[in-house]
């Protein structure tokens, strides 16, 4: 959560699907299933997720993606989320229109002038931290 120019709050956990990762997936996020072996199932994080973003809005670098996503997650579970979305990818093409590509690491380098931080990407975490810094750096220009 950012307030402030800063960031206030996080929220993790993983999630236990209770089936197999597909090769694919684990290559992408580096999660295999021993790492969620024990963690919890998607509704208790969901249920947790869903008070703690309570009636943000929330800033992604793909919105359209992660929403459809989440509103998905939460159909499922008969939940509804009716947040507010802002996308930071977007925001990007207007205000640096001339990018390469406006994968989240690149507009990640670009905005803060940083080099790529050592994190891991398409981590849920890792990217939140990325666009939270983003953010904070849009809304300075």
């Amino acid at each position: 959560m950012v307030e402030n120019d800063l960031t206030q709050k996080e929220f993790h956990s993983f999630i236990n699907p209770g089936k197999a990762i597909s090769k694919a997936a684990q290559k992408i996020h580096g999660i295999n299933i021993e790492m969620l072996t024990g963690q919890p199932a998607s509704e208790a994080v969901l249920n947790k997720f869903k008070s703690f973003i309570s009636s943000s809005v929330l800033i992604s670098h793909n919105a359209s993606f992660d929403m459809k996503f989440l509103r998905y997650e939460f159909s499922r579970l008969g939940l509804c989320l009716t947040n507010k979305a802002i996308c930071t990818m977007k925001i990007s093409r207007e205000i640096f229109p001339d990018l390469p590509d406006y994968r989240l690491e690149t507009v990640y380098r670009y905005a803060t002038g940083n080099p790529f931080e050592k994190i891991k990407i398409h981590r849920a975490l890792d990217d939140a931290r990325l666009v939270a810094k983003i953010w904070m750096k849009l809304m300075r220009e």
